[in-house]
């Protein structure tokens, strides 16, 4: 048996109690969205796809995964699993593409031995207990497109130094204890050159919004996607898995949840266009930078729940495929841009709860929102 798929069934338990799965040449197991409860059976050492995600398995991961040194592909997200995650896991950076650990309760420090040759695209460790730093060596893992530790306990300065991955799309941090100002290396023309979403709300980021960045960030400054190759494709995963009989391709579809248009929203594709800023729920301060007006490509800014002041500059006008924007719970002054009237996809905005004065703006999409997008101006 090379292949088991049993996947989206109501399946609640094997026939046996299973500690090791007894096929030794199995290379694919998929056993996702069941019921399956009990502890995550150990995997044969053949296995290149390990996928029981969305299940009820509970316990640790076992040791024996160790020596899982084919594994391609590990996804044993939104289940009941807890305990510390073997250092070891992130010695498998060399054979591992996918690794998914998110919607556990796994506490303890992030594994931190990513090898030179980590051929990781995504790391999703979100919605546990993790503490401790993000592990520097993770600056290995030159093909990673994904980072999702958010909805942790993870306590480090914003990580400048991912900036040096070249193909790092998503950045998602939110609801930690990363702290401290984030300042850009100015002088480095390419850092963090294909980010599309980054999230850093909900955490204790002192300090001006990092200008720095949003001037270099230029993959957000791509509009009218639709005359690039790229438009509407998904952040891609693909990969073959390969035996004496065949050569299968396997793609993954990436989830994340993002703030946008004012509610938490679970996105199970991400499109290449979605491009998102959020650094709302911090302690930053200052004005917000007329440069931000330079990122023409975003779909959603959220700066809400800061200490900024100053106006509300007019070139977010220049955000001409923004649907989300929101500012609100700041110490904004003097009045409305009439310019952002022009923004004809802005279908959420959101500027209550600060020092605004003068005339709301009319006609266009100013014609849609209602006094809850003003209150306590």
């Amino acid at each position: 048996l090379q292949v088991l798929d049993l996947s989206h069934n109501f399946l609640t338990a094997f026939e046996r109690p299973v500690k090791m799965l007894p096929w030794n040449y199995l290379d694919i197991l998929d056993l996702r969205g069941n019921q399956l409860q009990g502890q995550l059976p150990k995997p044969p050492t053949s296995l290149k796809i390990y996928q029981v995600s969305n299940n009820r398995l509970v316990g640790s991961i076992p040791q024996q995964i160790c020596h899982s040194s084919s594994l391609n592909y590990l996804d044993i997200s939104n289940n009941s699993l807890g305990g510390q995650i073997p250092n070891c896991i992130s010695e498998l950076a060399d054979s591992l593409l996918i690794l998914n650990l998110g919607g556990n309760n796994f506490h303890g420090i992030i594994p931190h031995s990513y090898p030179k040759s980590c051929k990781l695209k995504m790391i999703n460790l979100s919605q546990n207990q993790l503490g401790g730093r993000i592990p520097r060596s993770l600056i290995n893992c030159v093909n990673l497109v994904v980072l999702d530790i958010g909805h942790n306990e993870v306590n480090d300065s914003f990580p400048s130094w991912l900036g040096s991955l070249p193909n790092l799309q998503v950045l998602a941090l939110r609801h930690n204890n990363f702290h401290g100002r984030i300042i850009g290396r100015s002088k480095v023309r390419g850092d963090f050159p294909s980010l599309r979403i980054i999230d850093l709300s909900h955490n204790f980021h002192s300090g001006e919004l990092p200008s720095d960045y949003l001037q270099i960030w230029d993959t957000m400054k791509i509009s009218n996607e639709s005359k690039l190759s790229t438009s509407g494709t998904m952040i891609p995963f693909y990969f073959f898995i390969e035996n004496l009989e065949m050569r299968m391709p396997v793609s993954y579809n990436y989830s994340i949840i993002i703030a946008n248009k004012g509610n938490d929203m679970l996105y199970t594709k991400i499109l290449t266009v979605f491009r998102v800023i959020d650094f709302s729920s911090n302690n930053f301060t200052g004005r917000i930078p007329d440069c931000i007006g330079e990122l023409r490509g975003l779909q959603a800014l959220n700066l809400s729940n800061n200490h900024l002041e100053g106006r509300i500059p007019s070139s977010l006008s220049n955000i001409t495929d923004i649907e989300s924007l929101d500012l609100s719970m700041n110490m904004l002054s003097g009045g409305i841009p009439q310019e952002l009237t022009t923004l004809t996809s802005l279908e959420v905005f959101n500027v209550s709860h600060n020092r605004l004065v003068g005339p709301i703006p009319q006609g266009r999409q100013f014609d849609t929102f209602d006094n809850s997008s003003y209150l306590e101006n």
